[in-house]
């Protein structure tokens, strides 16, 4: 069994892949530049005329990424064609041995055909709707479904007559802090808060304190 990598200047690398492979001797030439004109995607090493490619690689890389995380980049390359090379020599091995003829491989590879296929779809549907396009329609939908309610920011003190209503009143005109006087004289339980309210909407509060709040401008009394 021959591997062999093209090259025009070369070092001669002979490997023994398994004892599983009954004795199968692999020869492998480094190569240091590429032969074929093709220098997008060359031909970095042959197995028993079976090609490996540059895209082989790049494509091996991706499938093997966690565990090349911790390699060095300059030798991951190198280290890749080497598993490539090894993978199609003990694949030849087990082809002889009619592996592929058994039903628990025909069943692992079904499913990694439909699983293949299944991550290649999900993943190009995905990148369509990151299309701007895409992303306008679901930014228009969502709007739709939201319904916008105006809110109002209040303060307020709560007092049992209409006369302390008014000497607060007074006080407040005279620049008196609202929200001291709320802590002071509010018997609302968010006295305190400085009589703080909050944000809310027409329908939080009772409609007789709604209509003032939500027509009074902004820092009036």
């Amino acid at each position: 069994m021959t591997t062999s990598m093209p090259a025009t200047k070369h070092s001669l690398r002979v490997r023994l892949a398994s004892s599983v492979l009954g004795g199968c001797l692999a020869v492998a030439l480094l190569a240091a530049t590429p032969v074929r004109a093709d220098d997008s995607n060359p031909v970095l090493a042959k197995v028993n005329g079976s090609e490996i490619r540059q895209s082989d690689v790049n494509v091996a890389e991706e499938e093997l990424g966690p565990s090349l995380a911790q390699m060095d980049p300059a030798a991951r390359q190198d280290n890749v064609l080497s598993f490539l090379i090894d993978m199609k020599i003990i694949a030849k091995a087990a082809e002889d041995k009619k592996i592929e003829n058994t039903e628990d491989f025909k069943k692992r590879l079904a499913f990694a055909r439909d699983r293949l296929l299944m991550d290649k779809l999900l993943a190009s549907e995905g990148k369509a709707a990151l299309t701007p396009d895409a992303m306008k329609a679901v930014y228009e939908d969502a709007s739709k479904q939201i319904t916008s309610e105006q809110e109002v920011h209040a303060r307020h003190i709560l007092v049992p007559t209409e006369e302390e209503a008014k000497k607060i009143e007074d006080q407040l005109k005279k620049g008196a802090d609202f929200a001291e006087l709320a802590k002071k004289e509010s018997k609302d339980p968010g006295a305190s808060d400085g009589g703080d309210l909050g944000f809310f909407t027409k329908d939080q509060m009772v409609p007789e304190f709604s209509k003032v709040a939500f027509e009074l401008e902004p820092g009036k009394i």
